[in-house]
């Protein structure tokens, strides 16, 4: 085993043991691996230990592995675009990823929708919520969220799938629960308004025990997977990408979406 598959191994018993701790089913919490600025070859190896789902926080990296991966027929990935998005790049997302959790305005939302291929599935979107009220960061207020999820609600293209945040840090887990709480009652309410939302993508590895206890059903984790990142030197890369061989027989737990910022 690999390290980065040794990661993955370690990140699911955390999940699991989290799940189980507040009475919940460890399959109910999706583990979002988020590769941005990792090389192909990592994403390889995370994808030879079963993982499927992928963050990316940067457009065009994102979109260069998407392309590469599917050039070697990887076509049962899941991409997600977990960073923020601009005007002038929201094609881009449309025409490549499954998932874009940083809607915050009506007006990306609608060029997104205008801009997803007729051929392909409408893109699963994600309310962000600046939960903790910080100027850094994108999102809208928890009482702006009715009137901009009818308005994506309605769009054709789209499918609005649930809420996603970034808490500020905390460093106890009583303060961190209760921000997470503020989420989840956000998140069921919305749930009982729209039959599509079924994610709340809250929680990372700081975190992550938290917002599972509050009802997080995606977490999103890079570093504890992939180790440390380089920005320096991060660039992507698709030139010699491994080779994947799967057994016939292979099933992997992460897979069944229909039904995650992180990092």
């Amino acid at each position: 085993m690999n390290d980065i598959a040794h990661n993955l191994a370690q990140v699911r018993d955390k999940i699991s043991a989290a799940a189980t701790r507040c009475g919940r089913a460890p399959e109910e919490i999706t583990l979002l691996a988020v590769s941005k600025t990792k090389p192909a070859s990592a994403i390889a190896e995370a994808i030879a230990a079963g993982h499927r789902a992928f963050g990316e926080n940067y457009v065009q990296e994102g979109v260069d592995k998407i392309r590469a991966f599917r050039e070697r027929g990887n076509t049962d990935l899941q991409w997600h675009f977990i960073g923020p998005l601009q005007s002038n790049k929201s094609r881009l997302v449309a025409e490549h990823f499954d998932w874009c959790h940083t809607i915050d305005r009506l007006r990306i939302a609608t060029r997104l929708s205008d801009q997803r291929p007729a051929e392909m599935p409408a893109l699963n979107v994600l309310i962000q919520i600046n939960i903790s009220d910080e100027n850094s960061k994108s999102g809208i207020t928890l009482g702006e969220l009715d009137a901009l999820a009818a308005d994506v609600a309605a769009l054709p293209r789209l499918t609005l799938r649930g809420l996603m945040a970034i808490p500020a840090p905390e460093s106890s887990y009583e303060r961190q629960f209760a921000v997470a709480q503020q989420m989840a009652v956000a998140f069921e309410a919305l749930k009982a308004r729209y039959d599509t939302v079924d994610t709340l993508s809250l929680g990372m590895s700081d975190d992550m025990e938290a917002a599972i206890a509050a009802g997080s059903t995606m977490v999103r984790i890079g570093t504890a997977i992939f180790g440390p990142r380089n920005y320096a030197h991060g660039n992507f890369r698709c030139a010699r990408l491994p080779p994947i061989i799967r057994k016939p027989e292979e099933r992997h737990e992460d897979v069944d979406f229909p039904a995650f910022n992180g990092h």
